[in-house]
């Protein structure tokens, strides 16, 4: 073995043993070292892509996957690798091209032939959704329900709405009741949602608030179905109330298990205190995130196909960034890829959708920043990457102090960067039960608007495993 290729292969080495420790920014820079000393290895690209998969790096995992492939179009990993990237980012198509080609390879492979049927399934699927969506003006699923005689049956001795209301009493007993893992009435699950989706319909799409001197709000991030974290965040920083506003930054749902209580107590506090909890909608508020992730599936576990399409509709109505005293923006992803974004740009926003491919509304629900000038492709495979350049021009422009935003797990909960100018929030600790982050919240103040920053970390839950209802492709392909 020449010399390159015994220090790739330590390298190699080196970072399978961070991978199988879950520190996958480690193996990632040695499996780098590893293709810097010997680039014709397609199983060092192909190891890479899966460490990019990990950490929801997914155009570059395709990147790698495809590399892979043109060292070595027989290598069988690759194919997986690329197929699952794909699914990752919407494009069932492709991987139904990938898994085509195992089944032809391996024609004896079970495993190669349920994902290809699987594959197939959903491509299927898309395709007779897009049909009826063509066909006729989508109806709402609120038209089809009878609510009024929706009846609660006597043995239904858990929480319910007064008059239709949601009330801090009914809070307090749902939070008591979701805890004991139980679910509420059909009934009052739907009441909830045909009010979230009134209430979100009347907002604009970019939401302006003002802190008096006294008042301060917290911003959380992501929480990720992560029910007994959002507790913990409540525990220590009190419950939401007039004088404790909250902001909730997107990515509510998908990944943990416990994302209907998590929607669903959230949407409860927007109802019960409009004007003081805010929530703004995240990359996962969207439908092919939730196919993929978990969210859809738990739904249609725990109720029905019907709920999660109402679950659907009110997501589209989510606002989509908020304004504090006209100095600070927050959203769920970043800045724009293309300079000269004005607020009015933002006002201006048609959200009611699922999210186009790119545009304004796309970079705020998907782009990341990066520590150089410039834009450069997005990690993700959607948007982009935006430098402290951009930060500064748009900030300028725009007559704004900085930006808070989330979209990204942080070792410790938060990262200050572009000069702090740009602040990233993360509020799911230890994410999928295997990152080991902390997770934080910020405290934001009307006299000064200083970010003051919050940390803690997570808490036991009952024992469902994160991803238990993801599509079962997604679950195997990051395996």
């Amino acid at each position: 073995m020449a010399e390159g290729d015994k220090s790739a292969e330590l390298l190699k080495e080196k970072a399978n043993n961070y991978f199988k420790d879950k520190d996958y920014d480690n193996a990632i820079k040695y499996y780098s070292e590893a293709v810097d000393a010997n680039p014709t290895n397609a199983v060092y690209y192909s190891n890479r892509s899966l460490a990019y998969l990990r950490t929801e790096c997914y155009g570059y995992a395709l990147a790698d996957a495809t590399k892979a492939l043109e060292i070595d179009k027989n290598y069988i990993k690759g194919y997986y690798r690329r197929a699952t990237s794909n699914m990752a980012l919407g494009k069932f198509k492709a991987a139904l091209k990938d898994y085509e080609t195992v089944v032809k390879v391996r024609p004896n492979d079970k495993d190669a032939k349920m994902k290809y049927q699987e594959c197939n399934k959903i491509v299927k699927r898309k395709a007779f959704e897009r049909a009826i969506a063509s066909d006729e003006i989508k109806k709402s699923v609120v038209d089809s329900l009878d609510i009024e005689n929706m009846t609660i049956e006597d043995e239904y001795t858990g929480p319910k709405l007064e008059d239709g209301k949601v009330t801090a009493k009914f809070m307090n007993d749902m939070v008591e009741w979701f805890k004991d893992q139980k679910k509420i009435h059909r009934k009052c699950a739907y009441q909830i949602l045909i009010s979230a989706k009134d209430l979100f319909s009347k907002l604009p799409s970019l939401v302006e608030i003002t802190l008096k001197e006294t008042e301060k709000i917290s911003i959380c991030g992501d929480t990720h179905g992560q029910f007994y974290d959002l507790l913990h965040i409540f525990d220590l920083n009190g419950l939401p109330s007039p004088t404790n506003p909250y902001l909730f930054n997107g990515d509510f749902v998908d990944r943990g298990s416990f994302s209907l209580e998590v929607i669903l107590t959230l949407f409860g506090y927007k109802l019960l205190y409009p004007d003081c909890f805010f929530l703004l909608r995240g990359n996962h508020e969207t439908d092919n995130m939730n196919q993929m992730y978990g969210f859809e599936g738990e739904i249609k576990a725990k109720y029905t196909a019907q709920m999660f399409q109402l679950f659907s509709e009110v997501f589209q109505w989510l606002p989509l960034a908020q304004c504090i005293n006209g100095k600070v923006l927050v959203m769920h992803g970043g800045l724009f890829s293309e300079d000269g974004v004005t607020l009015e740009d933002l006002r201006k926003i048609e959200r009611n959708r699922q999210p186009p491919d790119s545009g304004p509304m796309c970079d705020l629900l998907w782009s990341d920043p990066q520590p150089q000038n410039g834009r450069s492709v997005s990690k993700r495979g959607v948007s982009c990457q935006f430098g402290p350049d951009v930060t500064e021009r748009f900030l300028t422009e725009n007559k704004l102090d900085f930006i808070i935003r989330s979209h990204e797990v942080k070792p410790e909960g938060y990262e200050v960067t572009h000069n702090g100018k740009c602040i990233t929030v993360f509020s799911a600790p230890n994410y999928c039960d295997q990152m080991g982050n902390k997770g934080a919240y910020i405290h934001l103040r009307g006299s000064d608007l200083k970010p003051e920053f919050h940390q803690f970390t997570a808490v036991p839950h009952p024992n469902v495993k994160p991803m238990a209802y993801a599509n079962s492709l997604m679950q195997m392909g990051m395996m």
